[in-house]
């Protein structure tokens, strides 16, 4: 157990040390060091709590529109700097990495453990949160 423990740290370290990792924290501190972007986090945290507070009342509440719109410019606003693109992206590859490591280990192991997936779309399989036939729970 202590060998496995071993080479998970290791692993870590090797992960820790990968161009994915490197362009994550490269485009994480820039876009923390982004004046318009902090002020856009601030501006967003307010409308967002200004559209939960209508939202409790539903569609009818007489600002429930106007303040959903108001979130989702400041979200596009936010989303169309390139610091954080390019950190949403960086964090997609990060992501994409670690599950194709736990896929790999989870295979090694059994093709039946199930890995799951930050993936809204998940491509098949009882393991990614759809089902394509081919095990016992789905006959």
């Amino acid at each position: 157990m202590a060998v496995l423990l071993t080479n998970a740290y290791e692993l870590g370290d090797m992960i820790n040390q990968s161009i994915e990792v490197a362009d994550y924290v490269m485009w994480k501190e820039r876009m923390e060091g982004n004046e318009q972007v902090k002020q856009l986090v601030r501006e967003f945290a307010r409308k967002k709590e200004r559209f939960e507070e209508a939202e409790r009342f539903g569609h009818f509440h007489p600002d429930y529109h106007k303040a959903k719109d108001e979130v989702l410019a400041v979200q596009h606003e936010l989303e169309s700097i390139e610091e954080v693109f390019q950190f949403k992206q960086a964090e997609e590859a990060v992501d994409k990495l670690l599950h194709n490591l736990s896929e790999t280990i989870a295979l090694a192991v059994s093709e039946t453990i199930k890995v799951p997936s930050n993936d809204p779309q998940p491509k098949g399989g009882c393991g990614s949160g759809g089902c394509s036939g081919g095990c016992s729970s789905c006959s």
